[in-house]
């Protein structure tokens, strides 16, 4: 899977450019603040139909301006897949093909998008929250399944909180409907945990693979899903389901009380473990980076195997958050493998050492530029050919 052009209209800081790319690595470079992090943003859109920067839409649309277009040409194996995304005051109108679609459900999951930036080592020291956004973002994209489920129980959850105020408050005292709540809630709420210990237990595989080669075999890396449910890794949907809608009826008071819904795949949590001890915890900065590099690689194997072809790979500025080492274990991860976006203030020598034949574009003011001679010079210092795709 690869994106073979993009063309933006009065996106972010962007009035009209129209891109073509190369299906393996692509280098965007310019200083802050002229359009480098908007450009990979309006591919994470394009894709998830959302921002990974702001749940304001507006701001995703030019200043004066009222509405945004994205659209791009999909290579996948089947062939080629036109996405369009309008973004205006109205909300989002999302085309495959250029029949527009009644649900965004069923335009999410076209093309598949891993995204890494600075941020992202937040995944292992941050807040649960973070994780948990994360987990639904990544796995909303390869199942269509879970996407209905969590949008679903997301839905409940606010009516059942909104239900919970009013019993807090004494405006109603009808227990009856707060069950129908409860017992909604915790059958899309037992359908989310299954997904998520199944999708977690296949991403361990694969980043312990990859932990493997960055620590030569020196540290075992285990995910630990949290939940209020015990012992969930030998339940099936059913007693999920069943244990769930216990603990809404065991705890009626105390959430009545403090008007909010307590226990939930809202709540939950996931651990990261480097031989048995808590990374966010006792795990050193190195280490805690090594577990989010390993994460995030490990995302490109789990879409692989989830959807029968690679995702495409958007690197926002992180080459510099990380060390040489993992800088070279990073570029020869991804090398040949998965079409690549790497934004970069300049080119550096472990990079231009380590990349083959890319395309690179400077990026000033709102405007993108093919360089000629950094991606010549790359080539050259790679052993390559420049080829102008």
């Amino acid at each position: 899977m690869y994106l073979e052009d993009l063309e933006l209209k009065q996106f972010r800081n962007y009035t009209a450019t129209k891109l073509k790319f190369s299906p393996q690595i692509n280098i965007l470079i310019g200083e802050n603040a002229q359009g480098k992090t908007n450009l990979l943003e309006a591919i994470y859109v394009l894709a998830t139909t959302r921002s990974h920067r702001t749940g304001n839409e507006r701001e995703l649309v030019k200043f004066k301006e009222d509405t945004a277009a994205l659209r791009g040409t999909l290579v996948k194996q089947p062939g080629k897949i036109h996405l369009e995304l309008i973004l205006s005051r109205k909300g989002k109108k999302a085309k495959l093909n250029f029949l527009e679609q009644a649900k965004l459900s069923q335009y999410i999951g076209q093309m598949n998008v891993i995204l890494f930036a600075p941020e992202d080592l937040a995944l292992v020291k941050g807040a649960p929250a973070v994780r948990r956004r994360f987990i639904d973002m990544e796995f909303g994209q390869i199942d269509a399944r879970y996407l209905y489920n969590l949008t679903q129980y997301r839905t409940v959850l606010k009516q059942r909180n909104q239900y919970l105020k009013q019993l807090q408050l004494h405006q109603t005292k009808d227990l009856v409907l707060l069950g129908v709540f409860s017992d909604q809630l915790a059958a899309f709420g037992a359908e989310i945990i299954a997904k998520r210990i199944t999708f977690l237990k296949e991403l361990e595989k694969y980043a312990q693979q990859l932990q493997d080669q960055i620590t030569q075999t020196k540290e075992q890396l285990r995910f630990e899903y949290e939940t209020s449910v015990a012992q969930t890794t030998a339940k099936s949907v059913e007693s999920l389901y069943t244990a769930l809608k216990q603990l809404y009826e065991n705890n009626r008071e105390k959430e009545i009380m403090q008007g909010t819904t307590l226990y939930g795949p809202h709540r939950d949590d996931v651990r990261f473990l480097i031989n048995q001890k808590n990374v966010h915890v006792y795990g050193s900065q190195g280490q805690q980076r090594t577990t989010a590099l390993a994460l995030k690689l490990a995302e490109i194997d789990l879409m692989k195997k989830e959807t029968g072809e690679y995702p495409i790979l958007l690197l926002d500025d992180v080459l510099s958050e990380l060390d040489g080492k993992r800088q070279t274990h990073l570029l020869r991860t991804i090398q040949d493998r998965v079409q690549t976006f790497l934004t970069t203030p300049s080119i550096s020598e472990i990079t231009r050492k380590l990349i083959r034949d890319p395309k690179v574009f400077r990026i000033a003011q709102g405007e993108v530029f093919a360089d000629h001679s950094e991606t010549t010079a790359a080539a050259k210092q790679s052993g390559g050919k420049q080829v102008d795709r």
